[in-house]
């Protein structure tokens, strides 16, 4: 354990994250995503695999009506309130362990009834999780080492994150064969240990310095990229309030591809869950179904972000829209020729698709916005994106149970879009000025 140890502080370490305090944010979504997967793995059992299909329906939809539903009015609430926070970020994020330790043991008493007590402290749970990863989106600027780009360090405390939640998803299953409350303890373990772990985190986490909040929008103001008035001009108007109306629209152009691929994550979970359970594909029972889309969409999650690493983003507009293509090409061969093989293939093309997509957006944001506003970008985006996943899994769970009718709704929306970001594609690149030097 303890050579394995040094393996893993040694890679979370490499090309300066290790001064910088990168590996230590690494290594802290590293334990907050094994901790939300145990969770998961508690919850699932409960509500999902230990009831009858109609009646895990019904379960989910009840689960997303009281979850869901408070945390779409809560989560634009979010990116805004965290604004207002930025010397305490380190705290944020040990609160939101705190809160989702405390949560996890509490429901550890309430999980084998599965009674309505658990969908509050679901609640909870998701609410605080989604607070750490607008908070986690918005720290990585700050701890970015000079010999990395902030594409390969998001895709580094991605890829991170997607191994934690393999490994947890494992041990999940075995904590849970002792009882359904264990996995629950588990993350009660971890998180309090995360807690403590956020404290550790680098003092600069908490500076604030040259930041402004800033306010998403598709117009442009003025000639000038950051929205300041011309050098030495004396007479020049007094400079607006920093947002992204200064920016151009490639960042809108992305977050709205994104916003599409993360409605269908969503859709795809619970459609697919649901559709696999009651009318397996290929002949294989539900549980296998279920693992090898799970294991698929998880090894293109992996893959996006290892092709993150390796990529340069010297055009991340054109690279979230070849994501989009994918996506949509996967998703109407799905529904064309619905089986076991296209199902797999749409479900890895969703986690590629997803992953790169994002790591395109944050070298657009990385680019296109000023660093005085480019912390509260982030919190805004990744706000955004959580909602998008909020509204394609209310349709997966609503929709009626046929693999050919979801997926071409999915390909539609999906491809809807597409055509959207392509036509704002050329506007972009025939009015786009000249990119702003990169500062991080």
């Amino acid at each position: 354990m303890h050579g394995t140890g040094r393996r893993i502080r040694k890679a979370t370490s490499a090309e300066g994250a290790g001064e910088s305090g990168l590996a230590k944010l690494i290594e802290l979504h590293a334990l907050n995503s094994f901790g939300d997967m145990l969770i998961t793995v508690a919850l699932a059992s409960t509500i999902f695999f230990s009831v009858p299909t109609g009646e895990a329906r019904g379960r989910v939809g009840l689960y997303l009506l009281i979850t869901m539903a408070p945390f779409a009015v809560l989560a634009p609430v979010i990116g805004p309130l965290l604004d207002r926070l930025p010397h305490g970020r380190r705290a944020a994020m040990a609160m939101s362990m705190l809160v989702r330790a405390v949560l996890a043991w509490t429901m550890a008493g309430t999980v084998v009834g599965g009674g309505l007590a658990l969908y509050p402290e679901a609640l909870g749970v998701l609410v605080a999780s989604k607070a750490y990863g607008v908070v986690r989106s918005v720290v990585v600027p700050r701890l970015l080492p000079s010999r990395l780009s902030l594409v390969k360090a998001n895709s580094r405390v991605t890829l991170a994150g997607l191994l934690a939640t393999m490994v947890a998803a494992g041990v999940g299953g075995l904590l849970h064969l002792i009882g359904p409350g264990w996995p629950l303890r588990g993350a009660f373990l971890v998180f309090v240990i995360g807690t403590l772990m956020a404290f550790h985190l680098p003092h600069k986490v908490d500076s604030a310095k040259g930041e402004q909040r800033a306010v998403l929008h598709a117009e442009v103001h003025g000639a000038t990229a950051a929205g300041a008035p011309p050098a030495g001009d004396a007479a020049a108007p007094k400079p607006p309030k920093a947002s992204l109306r200064t920016v151009g629209p490639s960042v809108i152009l992305a977050l709205r591809a994104m916003s599409a691929l993360r409605w269908l994550v969503g859709f795809l979970v619970m459609f697919l869950a649901f559709l696999l359970r009651e009318e397996p594909i290929g002949g294989l029972k539900p549980t296998v179904a279920l693992g090898l889309v799970a294991l698929a969409a998880g090894t293109g999650n992996a893959l996006g972000s290892v092709l993150g690493s390796w990529l340069r983003t010297r055009g991340p507009e054109r690279t979230v829209t070849a994501m989009l293509l994918l996506a949509t090409c996967a998703t109407a061969a799905a529904a064309f020729w619905y089986g076991v093989v296209t199902v797999i293939v749409v479900a890895a093309a969703a986690g590629v698709a997803a992953s790169l997509g994002k790591l395109a957006l944050d070298a657009l944001i990385q680019r296109d916005v000023p660093e005085a506003v480019r912390t509260s970008a982030f919190a805004r985006s990744e706000t955004l994106l959580q909602l998008s996943w909020v509204a394609g899994g209310a349709v997966g769970i609503v929709l009626p149970l046929n693999g050919v009718l979801g997926l071409s709704l999915a390909a539609a929306v999906v491809g809807l879009v597409l055509l959207w970001t392509i036509r704002s594609l050329f506007r972009v690149g025939l009015r786009r000025r000249p990119a702003a030097a990169r500062v991080a």
